[in-house]
């Protein structure tokens, strides 16, 4: 039997990897051992996003020892990692899928997997567990092109619920995990951030005429509000995020139809030797993009870079 390509391999692994992830993050937040370390001015870092970023380099690296993959936390290289949390499973489901064929020849040097072990960790650290995602990008040639995202603890508020989900997507074949769902119609709902905001955060989002702003942690989470049919438009009009945690929502996003782009319109690159953050800022939206894109205030745009 033939083997299946390579990116397909990386989707495969990326959504086993994240699941085992998810369960060490809930595991350490059920022991309440949190290990918070601050990293910067609202910059945290807990034991769950370490052990999180352990258990997915480790097994991704363990599979695709030629691929470049970049994760947001600076760990030791020579920890110690518990033999369960490296996973060498996959997903049949996911390689059952025919593989795009723009996507079919790719060469692990071609690609860059970008990892955000626990987005949203001030979140996590309050209690806010629904904003938390596992985030891993696959980035060919510098674009977006699959990605997972793992909600560890959806469906907490629910009794006796199973809790956590998976959703993939690869641009060219579709995104799952999810059913596509419009947001409402009659009104423009858009969601920002709750933690990090500034006048052209602020001037950025009142520009788009809302009808109702939500306020939300983590990229991931943000971005899946658009995707679940929550909110119009994901708007942040500030340098604040970062490739990790753009990656995978945006290849994600594109795959079901929508897009995302920095508030000038450029695409967001992901070659390994970018730069980490995105100078630009983050536009995501399902539909009518260029929309508002062009509500974006110049003033806003005049302070990021394009």
């Amino acid at each position: 039997m033939a083997q299946s390509p390579l990116v397909m391999r990386i989707v495969s692994a990326s959504f086993a990897a994240a699941n085992r992830a998810g369960m060490i993050i809930r595991d350490i937040m059920r022991k309440g051992e949190l290990g918070v370390v601050e990293k910067g001015i609202n910059d945290l870092q807990t034991e769950a996003d370490r052990s999180a970023q352990r258990c997915i380099v480790a097994s991704l690296s363990k599979q695709f020892p030629k691929v470049d993959i970049i994760g947001e936390e600076t760990l030791d290289a020579n920890d110690k990692i518990p033999a369960d949390w490296i996973v060498l499973g996959t997903d049949t489901e996911i390689l059952a899928k025919p593989c795009p064929e723009n996507l079919t020849n790719v060469k692990d040097e071609d690609v860059v997997i970008w990892v955000d072990p626990v987005d949203g960790t001030a979140e996590y650290t309050q209690g806010l567990l629904d904003h938390v995602t596992v985030l891993i990008g696959i980035a060919v040639n510098g674009k977006a092109v699959a990605g997972v995202i793992h909600q560890p603890f959806y469906n907490y508020k629910t009794a006796n619920a199973t809790l956590g989900r998976t959703i993939w997507g690869v641009i060219g074949i579709g995104t799952f995990g999810l059913d596509k769902v419009l947001p409402p119609a009659g009104k423009r709902i858009v969601t920002t951030t709750r933690s990090h905001s500034n006048k052209t955060v602020t001037d950025s989002v009142q520009a788009m005429s809302p009808d109702e702003v939500i306020p939300a942690g983590g990229c991931g989470h943000k971005a899946l509000l658009v995707i679940a049919g929550v909110a119009h438009a994901y708007v942040f009009g500030s340098p604040g995020c970062k490739k990790w945690d753009t990656c995978a929502p945006e290849a994600v996003l594109h795959a079901m139809g929508g897009r995302l782009t920095d508030v000038h319109g450029n695409d967001i690159r992901y070659e390994a030797t970018v730069k980490k953050q995105n100078a630009g800022g983050v536009i995501a939206t399902m539909s009518d993009h260029d929309w508002y894109l062009s509500r974006v205030p110049q003033s806003v745009k005049d302070a990021l870079p394009a």
